[in-house]
């Protein structure tokens, strides 16, 4: 763990930090990255919690997430199979893959959101303040989990710190790539378009999951309360565990005050 702390210092330029994130309760702290927190991290990662990773110069980094073996050979390697250049490949599943990418310059958010779409990362995955899973803990993700009762250890595939990616401004574009921008909802009266964001694409296998992942990204694209209540009302289909009104909102108001918490906390 020791070697692979030092590969993370290298490939951040030794600005990152950690922190362990605990889905049940919806909260995040940061811990620093030191051998000497080693212990409180691998307890806490016993505990059910994941241990996470981000650079502190973010718009130097991008993280595609959910990469296939497939996907990894078309984006991320030469045609004679190397890496890359300014490469990080974390296996967080078997056969699943994070790529941190290394710009040779600053990527502002929207092109971030442009070019994680063209190499097919999980749409799930914003960039906005954006984590990835820090190699060496385990993936305490129930799905993951086999039937001996094991998760899967995040393994260190690649990181090259010696070079930086060339990508260049996507000025082949017709017409700029631009976020998407949302109004609120009227206080009265009135109708209120909102852009639908596909709730199929935050699928974890299990509805609570799905709406926690879905919440949280509506609330980095800058949507409110109500309208990522809207959201998950109007998208969800299934609800037989929450048939009883009474249920129903007191499970929406769970979930997404718990989203936010951690939105606006990380």
């Amino acid at each position: 763990m020791e070697k692979i702390l030092w590969k993370l210092r290298q490939f951040f330029n030794g600005a990152y930090e950690m922190a362990v994130l605990d889905m049940a309760a919806g909260k995040r702290w940061r811990v620093k990255p030191l051998s000497s927190n080693l212990p409180y991290l691998k307890g806490e990662n016993t505990r059910n919690n994941h241990i996470l990773i981000q650079p502190l110069e973010q718009a130097l980094y991008l993280v595609a997430d959910d990469i296939t073996p497939e996907l990894l050979q078309k984006h991320h390697k030469l045609p004679n199979s190397t890496w890359k250049p300014g490469r990080m490949v974390v296996e967080t599943s078997p056969e699943n893959f994070q790529v941190w990418i290394h710009a040779h310059r600053p990527i502002p958010l929207e092109e971030k959101r442009y070019w994680l779409k063209k190499m097919k990362s999980d749409p799930g995955a914003d960039p906005c303040n954006r984590w990835g899973r820090c190699p060496g803990f385990r993936n305490r993700k129930n799905k993951y989990r086999n039937s001996k009762g094991f998760y899967p250890l995040a393994r260190l595939i690649w990181a090259d710190w010696k070079h930086t990616a060339h990508i260049p401004p996507p000025a082949f574009i017709k017409t700029p790539y631009k976020p998407e921008h949302f109004s609120h909802l009227p206080l009265e009266g009135g109708v209120c378009h909102l852009p639908v964001f596909p709730r199929s694409h935050y699928d974890r296998g299990d509805e609570s999951a799905t709406d926690f992942a879905f919440s949280m990204a509506l609330f980095r694209r800058g949507l409110n309360q109500n309208e990522v209540r809207r959201q998950i009302l109007e998208q969800r289909t299934i609800w037989k565990n929450h048939s009883n009104p009474k249920q129903k909102d007191a499970y929406l108001n769970r979930t997404i005050s718990k989203a936010k918490m951690l939105v606006k906390t990380s």
